[in-house]
Order: C-alpha cells, then sequence, then structure tokens
C-alpha cells in the first residue's frame, strides 16, 4: 500500500490556501463572513499560513443551528476561515483517498452526483431484475448522526495508514476535535423552511 510523507507542505502552501479560499467562497460571495475575510484577503491568508506553518492554527468555535428542510437536523458550521483550512487539506488528501473507494460510492465525489447515482441504480436494476422480468427490492437507508458518532481514534487509524506525516495528522486531529465539541461551541437557534 502506498503511503503518503511529507505533504503538510503543499496542504499549507500559498498557492493550495489561494486555491482553497475561492473553493470556499463559490456561491458565498455576498456573504458578511466572506466580505470580512476579503477586506484583508491577502493578510488573511498569510496569517492563516503561517499560523498552519507553526502549528499554532486552532479553529474557532462551531456554530450550532436547526434546520428543518423538510426534516429536522442539527448543523455545526465552521467559522469561513476554517472552511478554507478543510478545502486545503480536502485538495491535498482526496485524491490520495478516492481511488481506494469503490466505483459505485456516490458520496461527495467529483463526477459522482445524483445523475450518476441514477444511471447506476438503473444498471443494477437491470441486473437484479434480468431486466425487469422479475421482482428487485432496495433498501434506501441512512446513518443517523454519522458524522456526529464516528469513532474518530478508528478514522484516524485508517486515515494513517495511508498519510505518514505527523503534521498533516495534527491538522487532522484540531478539525476532529474541533468537530467532537470539546466545550467549544456554541448553540444558535435558526429555521430555515
Amino acid at each position: 500500500m502506498k503511503t503518503h510523507k511529507n505533504i503538510y507542505n503543499e496542504i499549507i502552501s500559498l498557492g493550495n490556501l489561494t486555491l482553497a479560499w475561492r473553493k470556499a467562497r463559490k456561491g458565498k460571495t455576498k456573504r458578511d463572513y466572506v466580505i470580512c475575510f476579503e477586506e484583508n484577503l491577502i493578510e488573511n491568508l498569510l496569517k492563516l499560513h503561517e499560523e498552519l506553518k507553526n502549528q499554532t492554527y486552532y479553529p474557532k468555535q462551531l456554530k450550532h443551528f436547526i434546520l428543518r428542510d423538510p426534516k429536522t437536523r442539527k448543523i455545526s458550521k465552521s467559522a469561513f476561515r476554517d472552511r478554507i483550512v478543510h478545502h486545503a487539506l480536502c485538495n491535498i488528501i482526496e485524491p490520495i483517498f478516492d481511488k481506494t473507494f469503490i466505483y459505485d460510492n456516490c458520496a461527495n465525489r467529483k463526477g459522482r452526483g445524483t445523475l450518476f447515482a441514477i444511471k447506476r441504480l438503473k444498471f443494477f436494476v437491470g441486473k437484479v431484475t434480468k431486466n425487469k422480468t422479475s421482482k428487485a427490492y432496495c433498501l434506501k437507508a441512512d446513518i443517523k448522526h454519522y458524522f456526529q458518532e464516528v469513532n474518530h481514534s478508528v478514522l484516524l487509524k485508517v486515515i494513517q495508514k495511508k498519510i505518514k506525516d505527523k503534521k498533516s495528522i495534527w491538522l487532522i486531529k484540531q478539525i476532529l476535535d474541533n468537530c467532537s465539541g470539546g466545550g467549544r461551541s456554541t448553540f444558535v437557534k435558526k429555521e430555515c423552511r
């Protein structure tokens, strides 16, 4: 199995942070938090780069709110600067892990959207029903609160099989620790219909 070392400098490079900023702002350019960050864009990106380089980066508190659309869900939102870091990390590690996923996995993958999923479903329905000459059943399931409940130590062990870079693992831990709460989050009630 191929492992990846010394990728932290790629993750925190100014070029990657700039690309990550562009991805994080996409479709949100009129939001106050984006406008505020961009008022001192170069300074903010340089500060983020320095914090990451010196390993003094700590994610800001998550904001939690309730979304009812159509079912009730608890949403946790990262600060914009932290979303830039998430994109920067994913820009580098996503290609490493993407090639290990099964072909039919459609969860948040490039080129694997709803249309791809529908085509694969039709393919398997045709295969299982012998071109619709027999019955077939499909189970639609969702793991309740998966992202809140996933065991971070198990997740880190899986990640560490591929990523052998201590600084990159440090950054992933910073993000995971922030997601697990640790008493550093705020709660805001917000309804959207």
